[in-house]
């Protein structure tokens, strides 16, 4: 019994060590599926299982149920790195979701602008890709060619304009930045308000989605949109003779995050992850891929590319951040401002 009992023992300790290994060797993440998340694999996920030898567990979810999930997880959390575009990770390094990282950790870190690693210490995780807001137009038809916010208000485009209802998000900042640009500020949106009645007045229309947003290039005339950099090019491969450009008076940008989960057992490999996400070469890649914006002042980018992003010091020093924790404080009470304005 005695030999039996040690051999019982042995096996379990070996079978705890072996488990504990292949934990050590996991990592689970989220990401935003669809054609991100095969940009997500090729430019990151897959380069990091073949660098590391670790595998990676991908669940798809979007900013705001995986900020559900990892709230509702607080005690036994599922992911070793999350991923935001709506500023979650503010709140959740309030909440003491996610760990603070140390910058000297992460080798690539030197390289990255500093406005997207501000706040590594508190817990935000580096931004490593960003979402650029500018104005979607046709190239051939839109004359002259729109160069600031404030010729949304042109009477030269009047009714080939389309605006995004403020229920998306790239809708939503599009309203902040031409609020902004009509005299308001996040205390203030009666001037967008305005702007948008007028708008409407003079013939624009409102989409709620980004399929939307090309049928109306594709076959009602449309020449603006304020909408993403990523998505005007998916516009042009579609066919569509459609460019990008940021307005002069500044670009609002939708920062996509990668961050530490606090209460997981393997950070040093997560931290990994998060380094490669920051690296010039995945960087360049997503930049390649959707027309995300890099972070990582070493990212080299094709003349083709570059000019559908906010890139490089001069590049980046328009973007503007509007503060998430104070949208999503008056998301409600803005859409309801906004869906009285809008109907007609």
């Amino acid at each position: 019994m005695k030999t039996s009992a040690k051999f019982y023992i042995a096996g379990l300790s070996a079978l705890m060590a072996s488990t504990a290994l292949a934990q050590a060797e996991t990592i689970t993440i989220n990401s935003f599926g669809g054609a991100y998340e095969e940009a997500h694999r090729e430019c990151i996920i897959t380069p990091f299982e073949k660098k590391t030898g670790a595998s990676v567990q991908v669940v798809t979810a979007y900013s705001a149920d995986a900020f559900a999930q990892l709230r509702a997880q607080k005690e036994a959390p599922q992911f070793d790195v999350i991923h935001f575009s709506g500023g979650q990770e503010i709140v959740a390094a309030q909440e003491g979701l996610l760990s603070p990282i140390d910058a000297s950790k992460l080798s690539n870190a030197g390289d990255v602008y500093d406005f997207a690693k501000a706040n590594l210490a508190k817990g935000e995780g580096p931004a490593y890709s960003i979402a650029a807001i500018g104005l979607v137009y046709n190239s051939q038809t839109a004359d002259p060619k729109p160069t600031s916010w404030k010729d949304l208000l042109s009477e030269a485009y009047s009714d080939h304009i389309v605006l995004t209802d403020i229920s998306n998000g790239y809708g939503m900042l599009g309203f902040l930045m031409l609020n902004q640009v009509s005299g308001g500020d996040l205390d203030n949106i009666q001037p967008g308000l305005d702007a948008i009645k007028t708008l409407l007045d003079n013939g624009a229309i409102v989409v709620s989605t980004s399929p939307e947003i090309q049928q109306e290039f594709a076959q009602n005339d449309a020449w603006i949109a304020a909408y993403a950099s990523d998505y005007a090019y998916t516009l042009r491969k579609a066919g569509l003779p459609v460019a990008f450009v940021q307005g002069q008076e500044g670009t609002p940008a939708s920062f996509i995050t990668t961050n530490l989960v606090a209460g997981r057992p393997n950070q040093d490999l997560a931290l990994q992850f998060i380094d490669m996400s920051i690296s010039p070469e995945a960087q360049a890649c997503f930049a390649e891929k959707l027309r995300y914006s890099p972070t990582n002042s070493k990212v080299e980018l094709s003349d083709e590319v570059a000019a559908d992003v906010a890139y490089g010091e001069e590049g980046v020093k328009g973007l503007i951040r509007f503060d998430p924790v104070k949208i999503e404080a008056n998301r409600a009470a803005w859409v309801d401002a906004w869906n009285r304005t809008i109907a007609r």
